[in-house]
């Protein structure tokens, strides 16, 4: 499994501030493979409200080294026997003796630490994403399924999109305005940089590594229909957004244009491997016509797709439907090359009131997205609109992006075409709408919810194959300047145990309760100290990129069978929230594991699910029916032996 595949990350976890700076970083890095990786993105500062500087946020600590070798030995416990975890024992001893390589490295990391703002930031995004080679859609870039809207018509559906258009602008007018709180863990203030970057940002494809241009004050979107390209201007000669009406009116346009004539699915390219997207990219762009095409894309504020109608499978529903399409498009014969994924923002409008967004990854994590989502869907349903501009007519409407296929790039869009239809064939999407309870009746039992919906995950995994799923969780570092995410482990010795408790038929329901108060304690345990940074692969990706650009060889302690083991994330989950019935989807970080994002609502909950078709040890049906029925056992555990809900449910 590819280290840098395991380091990536779907955080979830908010409104605003101001750029301030847009500095480079000048020393070298290197990457989780041991590549070094130079440094060239620009990294955003966040200012309070009245602009007066920075909010106060702390630099992200360096954990002390004992205290994550402590930690990393008790995580790797519930996946090896005793002669593996002996032998983990030895690797950490020698690693972590007075004057060794770990102290060694632990004071290297630390002098970083003490000269930057965030010690782990430009590392993680170049390592983590940019220096990532596997394609964006179904290994990175997750969808987020809206609720079914109730439009049918070609019409209603521009009508909707235009909606959804306006709305996106009237949030980035607030964005812009600083008129979103800033938000707070309590009393401790959270970064609110990744919210600048949601607008504007798009990935450039390169050799090995990738880069990322921001465009924040771009005044144009991109409307991809039938695979051809429009730039649409969105602001007036004033300032101002463009009336609902205006929009609605190009896009009407574009569609009686565009309808009947499909265009090559140049837009496949984008969802390629990134090493055959970036050569192709060099073809393609050394056409002039084809050059000024791609740098509106990538200047737009966001790309809106109007899509076909993707056929629905055999046994599925609408919901799988939408998964698919907000994952890869269905493919190159659908909409896949109707999408152009390195932006950052995407937003889809197919047929029969099916949409969402996609989105690039890198630039910030699950949450401002969920945020953005839940703005959209009150301004869509609330009937309001604050760009009333009619008045002010565009100075332009729409104007076609041209582009030049010629026979090159006509080869590297067939080649990128039957690579991603392989892809998409492969990876597949499900859901569960559980509806026998939510958060509502877990809160009512003194349980964290996001603790005991991955002990849920954790039992449901164990139930299934009956062995300890090695489960990624992320956790935002948002109280930290430039923070993003730590990883929680999930799995431990406590949740192992409270999953074989479950399976025992002659276990009372009193010894299963405790088990499971045992493991939800010990997860939400890990998640204080994760989103304060001090968890354990944040700490140990940092001591190994140390070694690597300081010239030093890598430390025998990264070859353990038992850290290899635990990392092997067969579970790749996060916790997305939203007030609607939406919720977030992606594939799976290892081939013979599962990703499992969910929505928890006061009554019921949301997940997102998938697997590899391909791979023999996984079985998404079952795994799907296995998590519904681990939540109905514990459900029945806590009403006998639980805590007595008062009132109605």
């Amino acid at each position: 499994m590819n280290m840098t595949r395991l380091i990536q990350s779907r955080t979830i976890a908010s409104p605003l501030g101001r750029v301030l700076t847009a500095a480079s970083a000048s020393s070298p890095a290197a990457n989780a493979s041991g590549k070094m990786c130079p440094t060239s993105q620009q990294n955003y500062a966040t200012a309070a409200a009245g602009g007066a500087g920075p909010l106060a946020l702390q630099r992200q600590p360096v954990p002390k080294l004992a205290d994550t070798m402590q930690k990393l030995v008790r995580s790797i416990e519930p996946h090896v026997d005793g002669d593996t975890l002996a032998g983990t024992k030895r690797a950490v001893e020698k690693f972590t003796v007075p004057g060794g390589i770990g102290q060694k490295l632990q004071s290297l990391l630390e002098q970083r630490a003490a000269e930057k703002d965030n010690w782990l930031a430009d590392w993680w995004l170049r390592c983590a994403y940019m220096e990532y080679r596997d394609p964006v859609i179904v290994y990175s870039s997750p969808g987020l399924v809206f609720p079914r809207a109730s439009y049918k018509t070609l019409d209603e559906q521009l009508q909707y999109a235009a909606k959804m258009v306006s709305a996106a602008l009237a949030y980035k007018m607030l964005i812009d305005g600083g008129k979103i709180k800033p938000e707070m863990m309590g009393k401790v203030p959270l970064d609110m940089s990744q919210y600048e970057k949601i607008f504007g940002t798009c990935r450039i494809p390169g050799k090995e590594r990738d880069s990322v241009q921001y465009n924040p004050r771009s005044r144009h979107i991109v409307v991809a229909c039938n695979n051809h390209y429009y730039r649409l201007p969105v602001f007036t000669a004033a300032g101002g957004i463009v009336s609902e009406r205006q929009i609605l009116a190009e896009l009407k346009k574009i569609a009686a244009k565009e309808g009947n004539s499909r265009a090559a699915p140049l837009g496949i390219l984008t969802a390629n491997h990134r090493d055959s997207w970036a050569q192709a990219y060099e073809t393609l762009m050394a056409d002039a016509t084809n050059r000024a095409s791609v740098e509106s894309i990538q200047q737009a504020l966001f790309v809106l797709s109007i899509d076909r109608e993707l056929p629905q499978k055999q046994g599925t529903d609408h919901i799988v439907t939408a998964s698919d399409l907000l994952i890869h498009g269905g493919g190159s014969a659908a909409n896949g090359g109707n999408r152009w994924y390195d932006k950052t923002i995407q937003l889809v409008v197919a047929p029969n009131g099916i949409n969402g967004l996609t989105y690039e990854h890198s630039p910030a994590e699950g949450q401002p997205i969920a945020v953005m989502t839940d703005f959209l869907l009150e301004y869509i349903g609330s009937g309001k609109c604050l760009n009333t501009m009619d008045q002010a007519e565009l100075s332009a409407g729409a104007v076609k992006l041209d582009f030049n296929v010629t026979p090159a790039v006509r080869s590297e869009i067939d080649q990128a075409a039957g690579f991603v239809d392989k892809l998409a064939a492969d990876i597949q999407m499900d859901y569960l709408h559980f509806t026998d309870y939510g958060k509502g009746f877990i809160k009512t039992q003194r349980m964290s919810p996001d603790s005991y919906i991955q002990m849920a995950i954790q039992y449901a995994f164990y139930r299934l194959h009956h062995v300890p799923g090695a489960h990624y969780e992320s956790a935002q570092n948002r109280m930290y300047l430039h923070g993003r995410t730590e990883t929680i482990r999930s799995c431990s010795v406590e949740s192992v145990a409270f999953a074989r408790a479950m399976l025992e038929p002659k276990r009372d329901g009193r010894s299963k309760l405790e088990a499971m108060k045992a493991a939800i304690n010990a997860h939400k345990a890990y998640v204080s100290m994760a989103i304060q940074g001090y968890g354990v692969d944040r700490h140990l990706l940092g001591l190994k990129l140390t070694a690597k650009e300081n010239g030093l060889a890598l430390p025998e302690l990264y070859a353990d069978q038992g850290l290899q083991k635990s990392a092997h994330m067969r579970l790749s989950t996060s916790q997305v929230a939203s007030r609607y019935d939406a919720f977030m989807c992606y594939g799976p970080l290892t081939q013979d594991g599962y990703g499992c994002c969910y929505n928890p609502k006061e009554d019921d909950m949301w997940f997102g699910v998938s697997a590899f078709r391909s791979n023999k040890d996984t079985d998404l049906a079952r795994f799907r029916v296995s998590l519904q029925e681990a939540l109905r056992e514990m459900y029945e555990v806590l009403v006998v032996y639980g805590e007595k809900p008062k009132g109605k449910l």
